[in-house]
């Protein structure tokens, strides 16, 4: 059985004293051997977390003790090895950026739909679903019939909506009626702050796929999904497919983009340098800070050595 369990989690919830909550939850993932990232900020916790089983677990129940994070949900994976090479506690002004303030998703988020019913929902007729990753996620995977949005970060998602709602666009209003609207996203926090988002443009009938799509692929059985591809996700994993088993997906260590098996095939791809995705878009400077770099790590494996990502004296 694989080692080490992985937990993602997030909570749309009042913080106002998050900044007072990073280093006692630094130290207790520290002191339980996890590793990964949490972000805090005054409107709730977002991030994914990896260790033993007991650690994560300790770490969890410790984030419940609080009574507002009570309810705290969180999905779990297992990997043979750590995905994560270090922890980090950070403050942010939000715990996933749209730039919207007046976007709250505690009190305006739409509508869940369970995975189980989620193929239903999708079945109805003038139900637009949208997309609201970014496109080098898209590019992977997504579901049948989906929107795909084309932004490169989550805070472009606004003004490609305002865009859409304009006449011939695909959230322009039928008849005078705004249409109904389902989005998604990998673990449910993008969608839920989206669907939030639309009620704000005034939508009524806005729906999201509660957990994301890793819900969806750890429920619904694959014969049954309407799901096509991989989904990428923020761990060493890269990707997964259905039942959240691996991918066959790895990452670009140069510009972080998702590396299907043609991809690395490519005379562009140079492990640790450069892939087809970014190979135009760095200099040979930066291209031989990336070789050293790529030398240093294999050094270290061949010592059985962490290297990315070590904390260094001082740091």
């Amino acid at each position: 059985m694989p080692s080490f369990l992985t937990a993602a989690l997030y909570k749309f919830v009042e913080l106002p004293d998050y900044a007072a909550l990073q280093a006692p939850l630094l130290a207790c993932c520290e002191a339980q051997g996890v590793k990964g990232t949490l972000l805090l900020a005054a409107e709730g916790i977002n991030g994914t977390i990896a260790g033993p089983e007991a650690g994560v677990r300790a770490v969890l129940a410790y984030l419940r003790s609080d009574a507002r994070l009570a309810a705290l949900e969180h999905k779990e994976a297992w990997a043979d090895h750590l995905p994560f090479y270090r922890m980090k506690v950070r403050l942010k002004r939000e715990i996933v950026t749209m730039g919207v303030p007046e976007v709250h998703p505690a009190l305006m988020a739409g509508e869940y739909v369970k995975p189980e019913n989620w193929n239903a929902l999708l079945a109805e007729p003038g139900v637009v679903l949208v997309d609201t990753r970014n496109d080098y996620e898209v590019s992977i995977g997504t579901f049948e019939g989906a929107i795909n949005p084309a932004t490169s970060s989550f805070s472009e998602l606004p003004g490609w909506v305002e865009r859409e709602m304009a006449e011939g666009g695909k959230l322009a209003p039928v008849d005078g009626k705004k249409p109904r609207v389902a989005m998604f996203c990998t673990g449910g926090i993008r969608c839920e702050k989206s669907t939030a988002l639309m009620r704000s443009k005034g939508f009524d009938e806005v729906y999201h796929l509660e957990g994301g799509i890793l819900k969806y692929l750890e429920t619904v059985p694959e014969v049954q999904s309407r799901w096509q591809g991989e989904c990428f996700v923020f761990d060493e994993r890269v990707s997964v497919g259905h039942g959240l088993k691996p991918g066959d997906f790895t990452l670009c260590r140069s510009c972080r983009d998702p590396l299907s098996d043609a991809d690395r095939a490519s005379p562009l791809y140079e492990l640790g340098v450069s892939c087809p995705h970014c190979h135009g878009k760095t200099t040979e400077e930066q291209k031989a800070g990336y070789r050293e770099r790529q030398r240093q790590v294999e050094l270290a494996e061949k010592r059985q050595a962490a290297h990315i990502g070590v904390r260094q004296p001082g740091a």
